[in-house]
């Protein structure tokens, strides 16, 4: 019995291994949620979520670059490959264009080989989610929990632990580098 018993532990070893390192996985992404002020500069003013922000059609327009307008208000795609903000590799914030509320860090970014920048978690509160069919197919698109914008959908061929993939557009995004 007690060789079944080591061959058991023997077999099921890596298993428990395996979830184990994805458990201390999962609390780092959960320490990365909570502690994304710590990228900001001391003192560095954001809005809250919990603040909406709605304006007009021709509000908007004066606020947002044509392409920025394009894919927040009217959800858009903007050409893959054209963000600079895809190949963004410095510590900071990325916060939505259209009202400035934080949404990932740089530690929750990855090169998804789209050309558009991708990410594996988002602040906790920044998105809330609807179904789109616009290709027929249902995709999961992902909207600014502030002023509503636009930034893109969430597939689920992303990196371990999470799984997702976070496609959003670069001009939907703005970057706050982190200062010391």
């Amino acid at each position: 019995m007690k060789r079944r018993a080591l061959l058991t532990f023997l077999a099921l070893g890596p298993f428990f291994t395996q979830v184990h390192a994805q458990i201390k996985t999962m609390k780092g992404i959960k320490e990365m949620q909570d502690n994304w002020k710590s990228l900001l500069a001391p003192g560095t003013e954001v809005p809250n979520a919990t603040d909406p922000l709605k304006l007009s059609k021709d509000e908007w327009k004066k606020r947002l670059q044509p392409a920025a307008y394009q894919v927040l208000r009217e959800e858009g795609t903007e050409r893959a490959g054209s963000s600079p903000l895809d190949r963004e590799k410095r510590p900071g914030v990325f916060a939505c264009a259209g009202c400035g509320l934080p949404v990932f860090t740089s530690e929750m970014k990855f090169d998804s080989g789209t050309d558009w920048p991708s990410f594996f978690t988002f602040i906790p509160g920044a998105f809330l989610t609807k179904t789109d069919f616009k290709i027929i197919y249902p995709r999961t698109e992902y909207h600014c929990a502030r002023c509503g914008g636009h930034h893109g959908h969430v597939f689920d061929d992303g990196p371990a632990p999470t799984g997702k993939r976070y496609c959003n557009n670069g001009v939907a995004l703005k970057f706050i580098p982190q200062k010391t």
